[in-house]
Order: C-alpha cells, then sequence, then structure tokens
C-alpha cells in the first residue's frame, strides 16, 4: 500500500495541545491518516511505565517487542505499564485518546531505542485515533529527544520465530521450554516434566456421547444430572435472556429439549467441564477481557458465521462452537505449566499493545499457548478438528486439514478483536479468509453485529462460567 501525505486543506488536525506543543518548539510535521499498510519499523510506539520511584516514558519501533526483562537490566528498576485509569486521567486533562511518543508532553524522563532513528521520518501518534504525524528523525531527535536517554531494549518481532507450520515438534518444544526455564530459575524451580490433570470423568462421558450416533437426550440429560453444578448452569443457560425461552425451565430435559438442543448442550457441557479442569489465573493482563466472557463472545461469532457459509461446505457446527468456546484455553494452561512466569507474560502484553500475545510467549518461553493448547486435546484425544482449530488459529492463509475449523476461529477472533474484544492489535482482515470460508464480508458483519446486539445477554452468560470456575 503506497502512504500518500494528505494536503493541508484535507488533513484532518491533531488535537489542539499537540498542535500548540509542536509549534512552540519548532518541530515541522506533516498529518497521515493512519492505515494498515504504514511500515511498523517507522511507527513510534509510546508505553508509559512505573514503579515505586516513578514513571518513565519508553518509546521504541512497533516492529519489535518491549522486554522488561533487557529493561531491568538497564534501568534497575522493575517497572509495569501505568494503571489504566491513571492514563485515561492523564491523557483526559488534555483530551487525547492515545499516548503520542512526545517526551516534552510529560514531566517523566524517558527511554528509547536507539534504532528508532534509523529510519528518515518518524510516524507518531497524535492523540486523535487514525491520525499521525510525520516528523523527520532529525528534529525528533535534536528536538523532541534531546533530554531522552537511548539504549537497546526491544526485541525485533522478525527474529521471534513462532512454529506455524510444525505440529509435529510440539510436544518437543513444550518441554524444552520448561526444560529451559528449569535452568534458568527464574522465580522458583519448575518442574522438568508437563504436569497436566486428567481429563475430568464428565468430559470422558460427553466426548464418548458426542460420537455416538445412537445417543439420545436422556443419555446426555443422564450425564448433566450426575454434576449438580453442570445442571445448574444447563438450566441456567436455556433461562438466560439470550435464548428467550418461553416459560420457566422446570429441568435439565426440558432445557434440553424445549431450549438449547442436544448439540448445543453436549458442547456447553464439554467447554465448562474442560474450563474447570484448569483454574482461571488470578493474574491477568490489564484491559484484558474476561477469559470466559470472551469464549462466549467466540462461540457465539462463530455459531453465526457457521450457519453464513453454504450448506454443501459447511463444517461441524458443534465442533464449531466449540473451537470458539476453547480458542483461548492456551492461556489457562500456560498459567498452569508455567505458575512462575505468567505474571512475566501479563505484563509484556500490556507494554507491548501492538503485537498478538503469540510473539510475547515466543520470546519469553520458547512455546505459545496455540501449541501448548493443541497439543493437550491431542493427549486428551479430542477431536482432530478441534486441536487444528486451536493450533491454526493465529494463521490467516492455514489450508491444511480441517482449514474451515482454523479459518473461523481466526476470523471470528480478528472481528472481535477489531471491536475492541480480546487480546492483541486490531489487524486488517485478508479478503483470502472470507473467500476461503465461503462468506461474504457482509454476512461476516451481520453475524458479529447480531452477537453485538446482545452483550449484554452474553454477559450474563460469561458470568454463570465465571461463577462456576
Amino acid at each position: 500500500m503506497t502512504e500518500v501525505a494528505l494536503a493541508p486543506d484535507a488533513a484532518p488536525q491533531p488535537p489542539a495541545v499537540i498542535s500548540q506543543l509542536l509549534e512552540k518548539l519548532g518541530v515541522a510535521y506533516s498529518t497521515r491518516l493512519d492505515h494498515n499498510g504504514l511500515p511498523a519499523q517507522r511507527r513510534v510506539q509510546a508505553v508509559l511505565l512505573e514503579d515505586e520511584v516513578g514513571a518513565i516514558l519508553i518509546l521504541y519501533p512497533q516492529d519489535q517487542l518491549l522486554d522488561l526483562n533487557r529493561l531491568a537490566e538497564l534501568t534497575g528498576r522493575k517497572l509495569a505499564a501505568v494503571k489504566p485509569e491513571r492514563l485515561e486521567r492523564m491523557l483526559g486533562k488534555h483530551n487525547l485518546a492515545n499516548l503520542p511518543g512526545l517526551p516534552p508532553l510529560t514531566s517523566s524522563p524517558c527511554l528509547y531505542d536507539e534504532r528508532l532513528l534509523q529510519n528518515e521520518h518518524l510516524l507518531v501518534e497524535s492523540g486523535e485515533p487514525g491520525v499521525l504525524l510525520e516528523i523527520a528523525s532529525e528534529t525528533y531527535k535534536g528536538v523532541l529527544l534531546n533530554k531522552a536517554s537511548a539504549a537497546r531494549f526491544g526485541q525485533p518481532l522478525a527474529q521471534i520465530r513462532i512454529n506455524l507450520d510444525r505440529p509435529d515438534d510440539d510436544r518437543a518444544e513444550i518441554t524444552q521450554a520448561v526444560q529451559a526455564f528449569t535452568a534458568r530459575r527464574i522465580q522458583q524451580r519448575l518442574e522438568e516434566t508437563i504436569e497436566i490433570p486428567p481429563l475430568p470423568e464428565t468430559a470422558q462421558k460427553i466426548i464418548k456421547l458426542r460420537v455416538d450416533p445412537g445417543a439420545t437426550v436422556d443419555d446426555i440429560t443422564g450425564v448433566v444430572e450426575t454434576d449438580p453444578a453442570l445442571a445448574a448452569q444447563v438450566v441456567s443457560w436455556a433461562a438466560s435472556p439470550y435464548y428467550a425461552a418461553p416459560g420457566k425451565i422446570r429441568s435439565v430435559e426440558d432445557a434440553i429439549v424445549r431450549v438449547l438442543g442436544f448439540d448445543l448442550v453436549i458442547n456447553l457441557a464439554l467447554g465448562l467441564a474442560l474450563g474447570k479442569t484448569l483454574s482461571l489465573p488470578k493474574d491477568q493482563p490489564q484491559q484484558a477481557t474476561p477469559y470466559w466472557q470472551q469464549a462466549i463472545y467466540t462461540g457465539a461469532v462463530i455459531e453465526g458465521l457457521t450457519r453464513a457459509i453454504p450448506r454443501a461446505h459447511r463444517p461441524e457446527s458443534g465442533l464449531t462452537y466449540l473451537a470458539g468456546l476453547l480458542h483461548n484455553f492456551g492461556y489457562l494452561v500456560l498459567a498452569h505449566v508455567f505458575p512462575p512466569h505468567f505474571s512475566l507474560i501479563c505484563r509484556h502484553q500490556e507494554v507491548n499493545p501492538h503485537v498478538t500475545p503469540n510473539y510475547i510467549e515466543q520470546h519469553l518461553l520458547g512455546i505459545t499457548r496455540e501449541q501448548i493448547s493443541a497439543w493437550l486435546m491431542r493427549f486428551w484425544d479430542m477431536p482432530e478438528e478441534l486441536a487444528v482449530a486451536l493450533r491454526y488459529q493465529n494463521d490467516p492463509h492455514y489450508q491444511g486439514p480441517q482449514a474451515a475449523y482454523a479459518n473461523l476461529v481466526c476470523l471470528a477472533v480478528n472481528m472481535l478483536r477489531n471491536h475492541g474484544i480480546g487480546s492483541g492489535p486490531r489487524q486488517e482482515i485478508p479478503e483470502t479468509l472470507y473467500e476461503a470460508l465461503g462468506i461474504s464480508r457482509e454476512k461476516a458483519d451481520e453475524a458479529l453485529s447480531k452477537v453485538l446486539q446482545a452483550e449484554a445477554a452474553l454477559r450474563d452468560l460469561a458470568a454463570q462460567f465465571n461463577s462456576a470456575n
């Protein structure tokens, strides 16, 4: 995509406080509309970190991942992202929507990655969404960075090799990652083996019913009723405003026959049984979408997307919904397998909002949540479609076996992420992904819109999962 500088009369203007500051400092700049084609190495990522000593502004190019360990070595300080509420108050005083990479705007000291200045011109957030400031690097360094310190603390994303196409290596890489952290002795010693709990008995029974062509409503009712918590959950789902069931739900069988249906109960119950296997971690990244809320939203969007696929090419709807429900299961597995280091992953997500979590996990652990969750699905003898969906959900161009399942999760996750639900930056969805699924962009947007319109009811469903965990 070609960069086009806007004519002065057509260019949106930066906020008044920014234009006045740059005018006062004598900084020449032009404005550009933000779009996905702009090179990441020219874009200035600004993040405000703090500890008990105070705040510090960190600047680095968006083609890098901010390494908090390296930053701690350089500064001797254990820095973390400023709380979102505090940052919002600071920006709100100047009517700014985001943090511009302009050190004179804050009273905090500034540290920047020296590779930021390797480009002739830099693109800086203006504080107005969608509007960037283009400033010559020489001017940026001489005027805006004249009191800042330079160092090298970013990790180029191009050097972080994520295993996208070698699923047979997953087990070896998981074991290697665990052993590597054992050797480093970060915080505490990790066990040299992967300790994963066995598949819950209820989940085992449900899986058998999923593959039994003769299974009946009586069979699933019997399984659900042997687990009081699950039985209460199913009745609560059926009574939820999201399903708008007429009359009162009086029993598990009533909930299945009259409202939810066999397939939906099978997959909701299986998702809950697996979710309860691993506890929700107490720590999480700031501003993260709660685990079950993200899971329920993704399952609901995939449900709508699956219906939009032409019937002749439509994958199994129950499995696609389950893939959406469990798409972020690797988040729970990482917290279980790498407990001393999970907080470090969270802190890195907070200061690297411009990259997807898999880059952070690959950099810190040598393994991603997608690899470890897909391996676990196979370890538990779950359907292969599910393992593929979890493993390749970040690859919009995946065309291997069972591609529809991975493609659906990829599309749903990115659509929700572009509406502020989930973790990671907003990204342009390639047209080839829609074409691979046989879905028009309009039909996909329509499926998403229906889910967003039912936001309150879906939040209630997610709250029920949280209380049951």
